[in-house]
């Protein structure tokens, strides 16, 4: 298990020593008719208080194995806690149910804390590029690539995809991860925090002034990832979850019924204040 998992356990450990939690309520995910489409590529956590955390299930064989008869089962029900430890599982789809988990138990915290994350202020992470900055962009997102160059920033895309290498006009694609030591600020996926680069990517981006990770599942405590160097984490906070959760469920957009976050390492206020402030009369155990 990496660190950075066994860190974010050690913080589900002690949300659950101070009070009791909700458990599993359900488990959605989208129709096989949603396949290969974006409506297709999250699956979501509902715990019994209503929070809900999303995780990513294209890594792998992972949405096969959600889908197989019976998966979701013994779930409902669960102690949130227990299916969060998940995450720490070998086996992909393990993984991905349990660091859903762990987002519907980070937005139990912060509803219960009273904390409702700023606004994003665009699509690229909040990083405010300018002319001179160059950002290295982990995984191709084409709506983001003219946003990305009309700021004026040069532009080096990482992809594992030999067939997309090349270059372009005004950026290019590498798929050398050295190249990341030449950008001053990163964006990349959250999807790094399923799939075990999330290390190697800091490693190749230590020099970066700003390090963004985005995405749907971007919902997690930030806590060990702020403390690694990551300076912002954007996700989707759920405003309307039951036409969320029919959206999921029937292969439809549902990026509507969701507002764009992000959550600055200079002004999130750390999991120890909210952790007060949500169970002000509790003690965590010695």
């Amino acid at each position: 298990m990496s660190r950075v998992r066994a860190e974010f356990l050690d913080l589900v450990e002690r949300l659950a020593d101070r009070a009791p939690l909700p458990a599993v309520r359900a488990v959605h995910l989208p129709p096989s008719a949603a396949d290969g489409t974006r409506d297709g590529e999250f699956c979501a956590v509902e715990l019994e208080d209503g929070s809900l955390g999303l995780s990513f299930v294209l890594l792998g064989d992972t949405l096969a194995r959600l889908r197989a008869p019976g998966r979701h089962d013994a779930l409902t029900g669960m102690p949130a806690p227990a299916l969060a430890r998940c995450h720490a599982h070998s086996e992909a789809a393990q993984r991905t149910l349990g660091f859903a988990a762990l987002n519907a138990l980070t937005r139990h915290l912060f509803d219960r804390a009273g904390y409702l994350p700023p606004p994003a202020g665009g699509s690229i992470g909040d990083l405010g590029l300018h002319p001179g900055d160059h950002l290295g962009m982990v995984g191709l997102f084409p709506p983001l690539v003219k946003q990305v160059l009309a700021t004026g920033a040069q532009l080096t895309v990482l992809e594992l995809r030999a067939d997309l290498a090349g270059a372009r006009e005004g950026w290019h694609v590498t798929l050398d991860a050295g190249e990341l030591a030449r950008c001053n600020k990163i964006l990349s996926t959250s999807t790094v925090l399923l799939n075990d680069t999330l290390d190697a990517l800091l490693e190749r981006c230590r020099h970066a002034q700003r390090v963004a990770l985005i995405g749907p599942g971007a919902g997690c405590l930030p806590d060990p990832l702020f403390a690694r160097g990551i300076t912002s984490l954007g996700g989707s906070w759920v405003v309307d979850a039951e036409a969320f959760k029919a959206a999921l469920r029937a292969g439809q957009p549902w990026g509507r019924f969701t507002r764009k976050v992000s959550i600055s390492r200079e002004d999130y206020p750390g999991f120890d204040r909210l952790l007060d402030a949500a169970y002000p009369h509790s003690k965590e155990s010695p």
